[in-house]
């Protein structure tokens, strides 16, 4: 009887985790790299030549659900070891997903990413004060 009931509560526990991670999205990221903190708010942002001072590209355009994409792109404005993060619109509001990494001594970054959210997703990135301009992606099944 003991076994039976051990076994029913960790098959709930079980599809309680996969239901409330169902609509997550999630962002991969080098594992010897720590989490990303809570960044100040971030404003859109053009340097001093005129060019943008954050930029991000998403390698595709659609993807399937989980299916893993990356984002790059340059900084000219921010010095090299200045953390970026991803963040994803949720409503009206900017959510940071939990993916960060380090400006490169090039000035440049590049992250992988994997989205759950099927639909539109429309992402950018904040590092230093500063955001890019937002890019979207679809998610499929």
């Amino acid at each position: 009887m003991e076994r039976r009931t051990r076994t029913t509560v960790t098959a709930l526990s079980a599809a309680a985790l996969l239901v409330g991670t169902v609509g997550m999205a999630m962002a991969v990221v080098d594992p010897a790299a720590p989490g990303p903190a809570r960044p100040p708010a971030a404003r859109p942002g053009t340097g001093g030549g005129g060019g943008e001072a954050l930029t991000a590209r998403a390698t595709a355009s659609g993807v399937r659900a989980w299916e893993q994409f990356r984002v790059h792109g340059s900084a000219d404005d921010l010095r090299p070891g200045t953390r970026v993060a991803l963040q994803q619109r949720q409503g009206r509001r900017w959510v940071t997903l939990p993916a960060a990494m380090s400006i490169t001594q090039e000035s440049t970054y590049r992250m992988r990413v994997r989205l759950g959210l099927q639909g539109r997703n429309t992402l950018r990135i904040i590092g230093g004060g500063l955001a890019s301009a937002p890019f979207t992606v679809h998610v499929r099944r």
